[in-house]
């Protein structure tokens, strides 16, 4: 009754199969192999941040230009403290505040952007140091409109800033700024320190999720062509026993 199955109709249709059901299941593991790494790399980019503060200091200009391996990095810089701006709408601790930050000009003549700490709604900002200073704080990446917190809608006060990145202030300082910034380890007197953030497109963003979906996809239509398969087996066997047993339909 299965002798259907070794027809040249049949062998195209085994071999297509054959090579679909593999190919499908090889596509959905790697699928599953690249969310597996980002959800690795979000995991390392959580504790990055900890791990990087028992790494010795370095100057600042040998871990530029930030990226995923030199953010949260401590660096260091010698300058003097200049003008100064709130970064408002800022959260720590789930409590609502700024971050103050100072532009730090350093000695080699370029500006450095420092978040200081963070200040609480209401309370009063604290000067920032006088003379020539040292900062050691956590390297991060300018931000951009997607970054958490940032403020886009413009409108802000004077002395405020919606986002931490040298196009942001190119157009409120004349320096040469940094593209790149720092939070200090041990905040100012009167300011609570702001932790480092994890690197961007290191979290289980939108693409992960993508990968995942894409791993569904390819171990479903591995099964729907299977499903397929013995649905045609069984249906030309059932033609081919109502052949033999003389029930199959007469031609018109």
């Amino acid at each position: 009754m299965y002798r259907f199955l070794l027809t040249p109709r049949w062998w195209g249709i085994n071999v297509f199969v054959l090579l679909a059901i593999p190919f499908c299941v090889v596509m959905g593991s790697w699928q599953l192999g690249r969310f597996e790494d980002r959800v690795d790399s979000h995991r390392e980019a959580e504790r990055r941040p900890g791990q990087q503060e028992q790494v010795a200091a370095a100057p600042l200009d040998e871990l530029l230009p930030v990226d995923k391996e030199t953010s949260g990095r401590q660096a260091t810089a010698t300058g003097r403290y200049g003008e100064q701006f709130l970064v408002p709408d800022r959260e720590l601790d789930g409590r609502r505040g700024a971050y103050v930050l100072t532009l730090l000009r350093t000695e080699g003549g370029k500006t450095l952007p420092v978040v200081r700490g963070w200040l609480a709604q209401g309370e009063r900002v604290p000067a920032a140091p006088s003379g020539v200073v040292t900062v050691t704080g956590a390297l991060q990446a300018s931000e951009t409109v997607g970054t958490d917190g940032v403020h886009t809608a413009g409108g802000l006060p004077r002395g405020q800033l919606g986002m931490i990145s040298a196009a942001s202030l190119v157009n409120l300082v004349p320096d040469d700024v940094y593209d790149a910034w720092v939070t200090l380890t041990k905040a100012d007197s009167g300011l609570t320190a702001v932790p480092a953030s994890a690197p961007e497109n290191s979290g289980l963003d939108l693409k992960a999720f993508q990968n995942l979906g894409y791993t569904g996809e390819w171990f479903a239509f591995a099964g729907f062509v299977l499903f397929m398969w013995f649905r045609l087996v069984r249906r030309e066997a059932e033609a081919a026993r109502d052949r033999e047993l003389g029930l199959a339909p007469e031609a018109s």
